[in-house]
């Protein structure tokens, strides 16, 4: 095993005197072609070009002597201490760090950064970041070839965001463009690059802001999930079957938590919310971090939707159309919730094979031809029965009583 294995990251800047020393006494270099050019490099060092992190570091478990990697940027961020420090591998590392790629981009954007997401993207991970800047307004992504500023722009079809790309940056073809998304697809960017995703509306205040990541306005005095329906603009809508006035069973704070805790949504995932009505499901799987697109065939219910978005603080897409037509072009979901529409709705929804699906019915026979049509489709079926009973606590007496049929479906592939 090597003797010392020192990681030093590179941002383009002179070498500190610490990472000068030990390039100074190291026996083997690990690095790009770019960094095994640099003059400090011993000319009597063997030299590694870095491509397989794993290859080198056995390289460098059966080397005896000092090891010395070099990479770009803040190597402990996103970068190769962890896999150098894997158990398999069994190395301890020293680390001189340098500025992050990151924070070196929003510096030449003149922007802040405590706000913003990191992501990174490579084709296997492209979609859940693609995910993440459309749930997000400010994304940090560090791309890799086939997961670039192009492919992030086609898969971001119908979402407006500015990017700013910075390419090779630290080098002396460091080069930032701002462009609009749409237009990034038709250009053929130089790699490695950061892209800085905006998104629509204006930056977020942190003010005061004590960590790291999304700080969204929340409206004063609001804490929980599953809040009441006259939380959110132009409450009472019936999400199943479009009509207004009441508090329709598909906007009922206790069925909404209740599908919210069936689809479990996350940073990275893409909802649907079929029949969004006041938005309420939509922003609060939002909250959570998911990306969302909300359907629905009414005018009046889109507008509801995106002011409730708006008076949130979070980034969500509208999209007005009547399903099942209304999903064919709409990126792959991870998980839906199907607010009506039959069996129809559902068939088309388990087309795309989510990897999970939440819906209701008003009767058994409903709920059963709902049920049906999940199984024949590939999905293992769950059923409950919700009620839920709204009291006046004035005088104990009550106010309110939902009844409904709660569908929950996991994909056949998925299930335990």
């Amino acid at each position: 095993m090597a003797d010392r294995v020192t990681v030093i990251g590179w941002d383009g800047s002179p070498l500190t005197r610490a990472a000068t020393a030990a390039l100074s006494g190291a026996t083997l270099v690990a690095g790009a072609a770019h960094h095994l050019a640099l003059p400090e490099v011993p000319h009597g060092a063997e030299r590694i070009r870095l491509g397989s992190v794993d290859l080198a570091a056995r390289r460098i478990a059966g080397h005896r002597g000092s090891a010395v990697v070099l990479a770009d940027g803040d190597p402990g961020f996103f970068g190769v201490v962890r896999t150098l420090r894997a158990p398999e591998h069994g190395l301890e590392v020293e680390v001189v760090p340098a500025v992050s790629s990151v924070a070196t981009a929003f510096a030449r954007a003149g922007m802040p950064w405590e706000d913003a997401q990191t992501v990174v993207a490579h084709p296997r991970t492209l979609r859940r970041a693609v995910n993440v800047c459309r749930a997000h307004h400010k994304v940090a992504v560090l791309t890799s070839p086939g997961a670039g500023p192009a492919e992030l722009a086609l898969l971001l079809e119908g979402v407006h965001r500015t990017f700013v790309i910075c390419e090779e940056l630290g080098t002396d073809r460091e080069q930032v463009t701002v462009v609009t998304s749409d237009a990034a697809a038709d250009h053929v960017w130089r790699d490695p690059n950061v892209v800085i995703v905006i998104g629509q509306g204006p930056e977020q205040r942190a003010e005061g802001a004590w960590i790291a990541g999304r700080h969204p306005a929340y409206p004063q005095g609001v804490r929980g999930w599953a809040l009441p329906a006259d939380a959110y603009p132009g409450a009472g809508r019936d999400a199943a079957t479009g009509a207004g006035g009441g508090s329709g069973e598909g906007e009922t704070p206790g069925l909404r938590a209740a599908q919210l805790a069936h689809l479990g949504p996350r940073a990275g995932d893409l909802l649907w919310d079929i029949g969004s009505g006041s938005g309420a499901l939509a922003v609060e799987a939002a909250r959570f971090g998911a990306a969302v697109l909300a359907v629905d065939r009414d005018p009046d219910a889109c507008a509801r939707t995106t002011a409730a978005a708006r008076a949130f603080g979070v980034q969500l897409q509208v999209v007005q159309g009547q399903a099942p037509h209304a999903l064919e072009r709409l990126p792959e979901p991870d998980v839906v919730r199907i607010g009506g529409g039959g069996a129809p709705v559902v068939t088309a929804v388990a087309d795309r094979r989510p990897e999970r699906i939440v819906t209701h019915a008003s009767t058994r026979d409903e709920a059963e031809a709902l049920g049906a049509a999940l199984t024949e489709n590939g999905y293992t079926v769950a059923c409950s029965l919700l009620q839920s009973v709204e009291l006046d606590t004035t005088a104990w007496s009550e106010r309110e009583r939902n009844v409904v049929f709660l569908l929950s479906a996991l994909r056949s592939d998925l299930a335990p």
